[in-house]
């Protein structure tokens, strides 16, 4: 897999996920947002993705302004469940 995450592709994300056993639910879009998986015990891989990060895709890519990009990640990715393997977003604390 690319260390550079900012050209990470979804084929290389997939050649990433193939030494799992389990299908990991991934967000359409934010590839470049990607940061690995969650494991916990007796629970399903989840995919985690960077906050900060998937702002920045919509500020770029969708030319969003960053309340609008905000917005819409509140909306339409974290106020979305699609099953006990929706994808985790992380918000660190220092960015």
């Amino acid at each position: 897999m690319k260390t550079d995450k900012s050209n990470q592709t979804r084929e290389d994300i997939e050649t990433y996920l193939q030494e799992t056993d389990q299908t990991v639910l991934l967000a359409d879009g934010f590839d470049e947002a990607f940061i690995g998986v969650s494991q916990r015990i007796n629970e399903p891989l989840l995919a985690v993705y960077s906050y900060p990060k998937m702002v920045e895709t919509l500020v770029f890519r969708d030319e969003m302004t960053f309340e609008e990009a905000e917005e819409y990640l509140e909306y339409n990715v974290i106020g979305s469940w699609v099953g006990e393997q929706t994808p985790i977003i992380i918000r660190p604390i220092h960015q």
